[in-house]
């Protein structure tokens, strides 16, 4: 539930906390698109007290400040906030959730699973820093077996072809003969799919399930997204 701190008129509350007028705010209240915390069918005047929560579309509203989402991407979006050509991760988040929202690191187009969206640049930039080392754990499916020789290798570093220097030690655990858990703190254009090229393999299926502390929430159907929890955020 987002908490209130002070009083003041629903629409007013929603027009600042989704950058939308107030105009289109009482449009979407009179569709039923609001949800007060103990009141289902609230009024553009309806009062909100601390302690109640505001939902709109059933995702919580936050007066300005930052935003913080989780998206499961599907295959075949780009992690981009426009594009002239594919749908974006931000496509998937409703107009009114939008604004200056971007993706905080890429996954390729046809990688599917974790994408984390914020408004807050330092909080992005704490994300994705080399300096931070933030590891993102993938399920990996590959068209040859994975042998121990390969897990040896990708736990002690990789050169990468093109490249002068080679990849961060990884923790990598074999799931199954063509299936593995592969965890990597850099991100390099392509690296997975390159590390295990260099390998003799080919990656044919790619999953981000975590970024630091926070994992993919099992409940999110590819193309969905939640708000993160306070303690995500503090993770980062």
């Amino acid at each position: 539930m987002v908490g209130i701190s002070m009083v003041m008129r629903l629409d007013f509350f929603l027009a600042h906390g989704t950058g939308l007028s107030r105009k289109q705010v009482k449009i979407l209240i009179g569709k039923g698109a609001v949800r007060v915390d103990g009141e289902e069918r609230p009024k553009a005047n309806t009062r909100v007290v601390e302690g109640q929560g505001v939902w709109l579309h059933d995702e919580p509203v936050q007066l300005p400040g930052h935003r913080y989402l989780m998206l499961h991407k599907p295959a075949g979006v780009v992690s981009a906030t426009e594009d002239g050509e594919h749908r974006t991760v931000v496509d998937l988040i409703p107009a009114e959730l939008r604004r200056d929202l971007h993706p905080a690191g890429r996954l390729d187009r046809d990688t599917t699973g974790l994408v984390l969206l914020t408004s807050d640049g330092d909080w992005s930039h704490r994300l994705t820093s080399p300096n931070h080392a933030c590891g993102k754990r993938y399920r990996v499916c590959c068209a040859d077996p994975v042998s121990d020789e390969d897990l040896q290798a990708l736990r002690e570093g990789i050169l990468l072809r093109g490249e002068d220097r080679p990849t961060l030690p990884a923790e990598a655990e074999r799931l199954s003969e063509h299936e593995l858990l592969l965890t990597i703190t850099e991100g390099r254009y392509h690296q997975v799919k390159r590390m295990l090229a260099a390998r003799g393999n080919k990656v044919e299926g790619l999953h981000r399930e975590q970024i630091g502390e926070i994992e993919l929430d099992a409940e999110l159907a590819p193309g969905e997204f939640r708000v993160l929890t306070e303690d995500e955020v503090a993770s980062i």
